[in-house]
C-alpha cells in the first residue's frame, strides 16, 4: 500500500496529528493501529479529565500545549456534540506543610494564563466539596471531564470523511529506507510511504529503534489503578478533588474524579508495570521486564525512589493503605465504600541518568518525526500537539 504519510499509533495523539495534517489537500494519510480499535491504551484508560494547565512549568511544551489544547478541545466537543462538562476542580492542602507548594501551584497557574483561579480557606473548601478536609485549597474552574474514547472516535470519523485511511489490527514491525520510500512492514500489508510519524505511545522508543534511530530515552510503563466509589456513597464527591502533588515525582497522587457517565473514581496510584500493556497486578512480560531492569536509567531511578516505589506497591496490594491515602482528603470514606475499578498504563520516558522526562519529547530525523514522550496532559493537549506535529511535518517533509 502506498501513502504519503504513515502515522503509527491510533491513540489520540496519532489521530489528532492525522486530523491536523488532513488540512493539506494534496497528501494521502494512513494511520495504523495495532489493536482492534483506536484509543485502546492510554487514551481509553485515563481518568477523562480535561486538564487546565495548572501544574506545568511555564514555557514548557506541556504548559503551552495544555492551555491551547484545552481551549481547542472544549470547542471541538461543542462542535461535534461530544458529552463533556467544564465542572472545575479543587486542589487541597491537607496540612500547613503543603501551603508553600500550593502557593507555587497558584503562581504557575497564573503564569500559564489560567482564568478564575480562586484561593480558598479550609472553611471555604466546604462550599465546593462539603465532605473534603483541608487547611486551604485552590479552585480551578477551567478543568473539565470528557470521554476521550468518544473524542478519538470522532477524530477517526473526520479523518476518514476527508478521504484518508485508519487501519486497526495492523501492527508495525520494521522499517527500511529506500531512495524514494520508507518501507514499513506490518503483520499484514507492507506500506510504502514518503514520510513517517511515530505516535506509538507505550512502544514509541521501540518503534524508533526499528526505524534505525537511537532514541535518547526508554519507555518505562507505570500502572495506575483505580477504585470506584459505590453508588450509595457517590454523594461524597461533587466534582474533582486533588491533593497538592509532590514536585519531585511526575504523578499527581490519588484523587477523586467524577466521570462524564456519573460514576466516581478514586485513584490512581503509580506502580511499576512488568509489561508494557500490564493492566493487572499479575501481568508480566519477561522481555519488557528485562529491558526495564537492565536499563541504567531505571537502576538510578530505583535507588532514588525506592521508598516511594515500595509505598506505591504496598498501596496496590493493601486496600486499607489505599483508603488511608483517600481519607486525607475525605475522612468519611471507608474501605467498604469502594470497589476495584479499572487501570491504565502510562508510557513514561526515562533518561539514562535516571531522570524522568517531565516535558513532551519529540525527535525529528530524515523523513520522520517520533513522539517519544507524551504522557498526561497529552489527551487534553492532543489537538494542539497534533497541530504542532503537522507544522513540524510541513517544515521537515516540505509539505505545501
Amino acid at each position: 500500500m502506498t501513502t504519503d504519510v504513515l502515522i503509527i499509533g491510533g491513540g489520540i495523539v496519532g489521530l489528532a496529528s492525522a486530523l491536523a495534517l488532513s488540512k493539506h489537500k494534496n497528501i494521502k494519510i494512513t494511520v495504523i493501529e495495532a489493536e482492534p480499535e483506536v484509543a485502546a491504551h492510554q487514551t481509553g484508560n485515563n481518568s477523562g479529565v480535561i486538564h487546565s494547565g495548572l501544574y506545568y512549568k511555564p514555557g514548557s511544551l506541556k504548559a503551552a500545549n495544555c492551555v491551547d489544547g484545552r481551549n481547542k478541545l472544549y470547542v471541538f466537543c461543542r462542535k461535534h456534540d461530544i458529552p463533556h462538562e467544564q465542572c472545575g476542580k479543587l486542589v487541597v492542602a491537607v496540612d500547613e506543610s503543603e501551603l508553600p507548594r500550593l502557593d507555587e501551584l497558584e503562581k504557575r497557574g497564573l503564569a500559564n494564563g489560567l482564568k478564575g483561579l480562586k484561593r480558598l480557606t479550609g472553611d471555604e473548601l466546604k462550599e465546593y466539596e462539603p465532605h473534603v478536609q483541608g487547611v486551604a485549597g485552590l479552585y480551578v474552574p477551567e478543568t473539565g471531564i470528557v470521554d476521550y474514547k468518544s473524542v478519538a472516535q470522532t477524530m477517526k470519523s473526520l479523518i476518514e470523511d476527508r478521504g484518508h485511511t485508519v487501519l486497526t489490527s495492523t501492527r508495525f514491525e520494521r522499517m527500511e529506507k529506500s531512495t524514494d520510500y520508507l518501507v514499513s512492514e506490518t503483520n499484514g500489508e507492507t506500506f510504502y510511504s514518503k514520510y513517517l510519524i511515530n505516535c506509538g505511545g507505550l512502544h514509541s522508543d521501540q518503534i524508533a529503534i526499528r526505524c534505525g534511530l537511537q532514541p535518547s530515552v526508554k519507555i518505562i510503563p507505570f500502572r495506575g489503578e483505580y477504585y470506584s466509589i459505590k453508588e450509595e456513597k457517590k454523594y461524597l464527591v461533587k466534582n474533582l478533588i486533588y491533593p497538592v502533588p509532590d514536585p519531585a515525582f511526575p504523578f499527581l497522587g490519588v484523587h477523586f474524579t467524577r466521570m462524564i457517565d456519573g460514576s466516581v473514581e478514586a485513584g490512581p496510584n503509580a506502580v511499576l508495570a512488568f509489561k508494557r500493556e500490564g493492566y493487572s497486578k499479575f501481568s508480566f512480560s519477561f522481555k519488557d521486564s528485562l529491558e526495564t531492569f537492565t536499563y541504567p536509567g531505571f537502576i538510578r531511578l530505583a535507588k532514588n525512589y525506592l521508598k516511594m516505589g515500595l509505598a506505591e506497591m504496598h498501596r496496590s496490594f493493601v486496600k486499607d493503605a489505599f483508603v488511608r491515602a483517600l481519607q486525607k482528603l475525605i475522612p468519611e470514606i471507608r474501605s467498604e465504600d469502594i470497589e476495584p475499578g479499572g487501570a491504565g498504563v502510562r508510557a513514561q520516558a526515562l533518561q539514562p541518568d535516571g531522570t524522568l522526562v517531565d516535558d513532551f519529547r519529540i525527535m525529528e530525523s530524515d523523513r520522520m518525526i517520533h513522539v517519544l514522550n507524551a504522557p498526561s496532559p497529552a489527551a487534553t493537549a492532543s489537538l494542539s500537539i497534533g497541530e504542532k506535529i503537522a507544522s513540524m511535518a510541513k517544515e521537515n517533509f516540505g509539505l505545501r
